[in-house]
């Protein structure tokens, strides 16, 4: 890593009722990731939401 630069490695998927998936944000722990996706599957529209770690290069990869 680069001065200057933040690593972001976990991230917030949503999933539509349609198997859509969308990344919401990106975040520096599993744990506020996961803070995220909560506060989001509290609300009363219910969507899917997962915590994914970024790959190396790049990817997610389910977690």
């Amino acid at each position: 890593m680069n001065e200057g630069t933040v690593s972001l490695p976990w991230i917030v998927i949503r999933q539509d009722d349609n198997g859509n998936r969308y990344r919401v944000g990106r975040y520096a722990t599993k744990a506020e990731a996961q803070k995220v996706a909560d506060s989001f599957e509290d609300r009363e529209h219910k969507q899917l939401y997962s915590v994914e770690r970024v790959a190396q290069n790049g990817d997610g990869g389910r977690n």
